[in-house]
C-alpha cells in the first residue's frame, strides 16, 4: 500500500477487514466496516445507493461480488481521522476494475463513508440483450427512419434469427424464421437498423421485468428498481442508449408500465391497428403492437411507419377527462404527477364515472387472457411446465384450469366491458395513471401493486383503444400519464404526446 503521507494507525488494518468481509460475503461486517446514517454513499455503474439502510439491503441480496485479487492500493490522507483509499484489482473473470474509497475515523473505528466501484463491462449485457450486432439487421439506408436503431422485443420473427420468448426451452425448439414479422420488415424499409433481439419476460405475461432465466434488466433512470415488463429488454436498451427505438407488445401494459418505471414515451395501439404477423402470440384479443422512444418526435415518426392513416371518420376532441377514481388508484405522489400532466396547459374535465364494475371487468380479462395463453401454447407447455420459472409457471397452471365456460362467460362481460369504456372515453381523451406506482425495488413482493397497475392498465385492453404513456416524476423517480382514446386516434394521442414534453435532463 503505497502513500505519499503517512497512513493513519489502524486504517490498513481496516481496510483488509474490509477486502476480507467482501471476498467472504460476510454482511454483518461490511455493515459495520460503512458508516451508519442517510448520507453513506455507494456507487457502481448502475446507479447511487444513498444512506446505510439502502446499501446494507444491496448487499444482503446480490449474493457476494465477484472473485478477485489486489493489485495496487493508494491512499491519500486528508488528516489523522480521515483518508481517500483508491485500489486497483484484478478479476478472476478476466479485466481489472477499482474502487475508490472514503474513510472517516469516529468512536466505532474506521468506517467506510463513501465508495464508488468500477468493474469492466460486459461484452454482452444477457440481461438486457439475447443476441445483438453493429447492427444485427441494416436497414434499407434511405426511408424517414434512416439513422435509428431498433431494439426487437424477443416474440418478434427476425429473418435469420429464432425467435426465444424470453425462455431457453422454446429458444431451443423454435425454428429461424425465414422472414421479418410485419412491424420488424415496415421499420427496416423506413431505414431504421435492428440493433439486435432484446429480452422479454417469459412468453410475455409480466409485467415486473424480471425473467428468471436470464435476470433482470437494469433500469438505469430508477437504479436498483424494476424495469418493468415483458417488454423489459427493449425498453432498458433504449433507456441506456443502445437504440433509440424499442419495439414491443401490450397485452396488460407491457409497454405502458415499462415506460412509466424508465420515464419513456411509450404507445400501445388500437388493437389490430398494426399487423401481428411474426409476432408470438400471448391473448389475441388483447395483444397489440407497441413500441417506445425516449422522445415524442420519435415515438410519432414510428407511428407514421407502423400506424394506417387517420381515419377522418374518427376524429374527435382533444378535451381531457379526469377520472378521481382512476387516480385513487395509484399512489398519491404519482396520482399527483398525473394531474399536472395535462397536455399543452389545457383545463382537464373532472368527472366521476360508474366504474362499480372494475373489479368484475378485471376479473374477466384475467380469465380471458388466461383462457387464450393456454390456447396458444399449452400444447407446447403440456408436459413441461417445469421449464418455465415459478411465476410465469403458476399463471400458466392456473390458465389450464380456465374452462371453455367460465371463457364464455368472462368473454360476455368484457364485451359489456368495452362498451362501457368506449362509450365513457367517446370522442374524448382520458388522461389516468399508466401504473399505479413508481418502479418497485428488486426483490420487493410487487402482488399488491401488479393488482392495482391492472385496474388501471385493462381499461385500454378490454376497449382495445389506444394508449400513450408520457414520462412524469413522482417523488424523484419516474412515473408514467398515459392518453387514452378512441379507436384509431393514435395519431392525434402522439401529437397530444409532444405538446407535454419537456427537455430531458
Amino acid at each position: 500500500m503505497s502513500a505519499p503521507t503517512p497512513v493513519p494507525a489502524g486504517l490498513v488494518e481496516a481496510f483488509r477487514d474490509y477486502e476480507r468481509a467482501l471476498m467472504e460475503d460476510d454482511v454483518p461486517a461490511l455493515d459495520r466496516l460503512f458508516a451508519p446514517g442517510p448520507t453513506t454513499l455507494r456507487g457502481d455503474a448502475q446507479g447511487l445507493l444513498v444512506g446505510h439502510e439502502a446499501i446494507s439491503a444491496f448487499r444482503g441480496s446480490r449474493g457476494g461480488a465477484p472473485r478477485r485479487r489486489l493489485v495496487q492500493t493508494h491512499v491519500q490522507t486528508i488528516d489523522e481521522d480521515h483518508a481517500l483509499v483508491v485500489a486497483v484489482t484484478e478479476l478472476e473473470r478476466g479485466g481489472r476494475g477499482q474502487q475508490t474509497q472514503l474513510w472517516a475515523r469516529g468512536p466505532d473505528g474506521w468506517q467506510v463513508t463513501a465508495a464508488h466501484v468500477s468493474v469492466p463491462a460486459p461484452a454482452l449485457d444477457t440481461r438486457v440483450w439475447r443476441v445483438v450486432g453493429d447492427p444485427l439487421v441494416p436497414g434499407s439506408g434511405d426511408g424517414p427512419l434512416a439513422g435509428q436503431s431498433v431494439a426487437v422485443k424477443d416474440l418478434y420473427a427476425v429473418a435469420g434469427h429464432r425467435t426465444g420468448a424470453g425462455n431457453p426451452a422454446w429458444l431451443a425448439t423454435s425454428p429461424t424464421a425465414g422472414e421479418h414479422a410485419h412491424a420488424v420488415a415496415r421499420l427496416l424499409e423506413a431505414g431504421a437498423d435492428v440493433r439486435g433481439i432484446a429480452r422479454t419476460d417469459e412468453l410475455a405475461w409480466s409485467l415486473a421485468g424480471a425473467n428468471h432465466h436470464t435476470g433482470t434488466p437494469p433500469n438505469p433512470r430508477a437504479p436498483y428498481r424494476l424495469p418493468g415488463g415483458s417488454s423489459s429488454g427493449s425498453a432498458t436498451a433504449v433507456s441506456l442508449g443502445h437504440a433509440t427505438i424499442g419495439l414491443g407488445t401490450d397485452t396488460g401494459g407491457s409497454i405502458r408500465v415499462p415506460a412509466a418505471y424508465q420515464g419513456l414515451f411509450g404507445i400501445r395501439t388500437t388493437h389490430s391497428a398494426v399487423p401481428v404477423d411474426g409476432l408470438v402470440p400471448l391473448a389475441p384479443s388483447y395483444d397489440a403492437v407497441g413500441w417506445l422512444a425516449r422522445d415524442a418526435a420519435t415515438l410519432a415518426a414510428v407511428g407514421e411507419v407502423l400506424l394506417p392513416p387517420a381515419d377522418e371518420d374518427r376524429a374527435g376532441t382533444d378535451e381531457v377527462v379526469l377520472v378521481p377514481q382512476l387516480l385513487r388508484l395509484a399512489e398519491p405522489a404519482v396520482a399527483a404527477a398525473v394531474r399536472t400532466a395535462v397536455p399543452g396547459g389545457r383545463r382537464a374535465t373532472v368527472e366521476q364515472w360508474p366504474l362499480g364494475d372494475l373489479d368484475r371487468w378485471l376479473d374477466a380479462f384475467r380469465t380471458v387472457q388466461a383462457w387464450e395463453a393456454w390456447q396458444s401454447h399449452g400444447a407446447w407447455l403440456e408436459g413441461r411446465l417445469d421449464v418455465l420459472g415459478p411465476d410465469v409457471r403458476g399463471r400458466f397452471e392456473h390458465a389450464r384450469t380456465v374452462t371453455d365456460g367460465q371463457a364464455d362467460a368472462a368473454r360476455a362481460v368484457a364485451r359489456g366491458a368495452r362498451a362501457a369504456v368506449r362509450s365513457l372515453v367517446g370522442r374524448r381523451v382520458l388522461l389516468l395513471p399508466a401504473a399505479s406506482s413508481v418502479a418497485p425495488r428488486v426483490g420487493d413482493d410487487v402482488a399488491a401493486t401488479r393488482e392495482a397497475t391492472l385496474r388501471l392498465t385493462c381499461l385500454a385492453g378490454l376497449a382495445g383503444l389506444p394508449a400513450v404513456t408520457m414520462p412524469v416524476q413522482a417523488g424523484g423517480l419516474p412515473a408514467g400519464a398515459c392518453l387514452v382514446a378512441a379507436a384509431g386516434r393514435d395519431q392525434d394521442l402522439l401529437r397530444l404526446a409532444a405538446e407535454t414534453q419537456a427537455p430531458r435532463p
